[in-house]
């Protein structure tokens, strides 16, 4: 019992200094905060923590299996427009305009996929350049902030039920929808077996080409969530704020304790990291650092982030050991 529990920690040694720090930073968060901890702090915190934490699920995905996405920051800029378009009138016609929302993300993710493995572009060119033509659809679609977003659904995404806040909610139940099959399913094994050994997976009969097909899709469609849920909290659509998720969703799934090499990392610590990232922020905003001075300390917050997790992969002999 002793040995699983101590095998259990160390495959998963960067989740937990991850969470610790989470805990360490929230804490000093709490105690500057001029309201201190309740109700309306947490909503904002949990707000923000979800914008960045589903654009951080998307990178995910991607980044599991050896690639980087660099259009996800547009892709949440173009259905957040196309959301300030579509998320208005009856409650059906809502629906049907999130899943058209939804639909779009997961076409353009398929769109970076289909690039990568059939025209066999590396993923930071071919997103780079598909990032470029979404984020110019975004501008032609919606070249200024506006829009409307219905305002009762927001309300009920964005406020709190009984003092807990639905982003919460919503988050948790995200995660839980996720880290099971991904964990259990034959599916989720295939997509860490593609990351781990891709070479390996393919001899062993792992279609790796539709495993990367699916990784890119869902990191599409997460990232129309992100941009759903950025409607939600604006009211509006806004075809400017792509690059802040793009250079934040990486940094995110890092310090979250997810390899850029492929292979290693779970969806729970991708959101660990956004949550991380937005309250460092939140932080040097409360205790009166002046706001030019946060792109430097995210950046050595960054290399600090890829330093350890390049130490700790040179003590993994074999990632697929992870998972025995």
């Amino acid at each position: 019992m002793k040995s699983s529990s101590i095998s259990l920690l160390r495959r998963n040694s960067n989740l937990a200094i991850a969470l610790s720090a989470l805990v360490i930073l929230f804490a000093a968060f709490v105690a500057i905060h001029p309201r201190g901890l309740s109700t309306y702090v947490l909503t904002i915190w949990f707000n923000q923590g979800t914008l960045l934490g589903l654009a951080a699920i998307a990178q995910f995905f991607v980044v599991l299996v050896r690639g980087v996405d660099l259009s996800v920051g547009p892709i949440v800029a173009l259905t957040n427009v196309a959301a300030s378009y579509l998320l208005i009138g009856s409650p059906g016609a809502i629906a049907l305009g999130a899943a058209a929302v939804v639909a779009l993300g997961v076409t353009c993710g398929l769109l970076n996929g289909i690039t990568v493995v059939y025209g066999r572009i590396q993923p930071i060119v071919t997103t780079l350049a598909t990032g470029s033509m979404i984020s110019g659809l975004a501008l032609l679609l919606r070249p200024t902030p506006g829009g409307s977003i219905d305002e009762n659904l927001s309300d009920a995404l964005t406020y709190d039920i009984y003092g807990i806040p639905t982003s919460a909610l919503l988050l948790f139940g995200i995660l839980i929808v996720l880290i099971v099959p991904l964990r259990r399913s034959l599916f989720g094994l295939t997509l860490y077996a593609t990351g781990s050994a891709e070479s390996s997976a393919h001899m062993t009969g792992v279609r790796v080409e539709r495993v990367k097909l699916a990784a890119y899709a869902a990191s599409g469609g997460f990232s129309a969530l992100a941009g759903l849920y950025v409607s939600m909290v604006t009211l509006t659509g806004d075809p400017a704020i792509g690059p802040s998720y793009t250079l934040n969703s990486i940094a995110a799934v890092v310090l979250g304790g997810v390899a850029l090499t492929g292979g290693v990392g779970s969806p729970l610590g991708a959101v660990v990291g956004a949550l991380i990232l937005k309250t460092i922020s939140s932080l040097m905003f409360f205790s009166g650092l002046p706001p030019l001075a946060q792109p430097f300390f995210e950046g050595l917050v960054l290399a600090a982030a890829i330093v350890l997790g390049a130490l700790g992969m040179l003590r993994i002999r074999n990632r697929l050991e992870l998972f025995q």
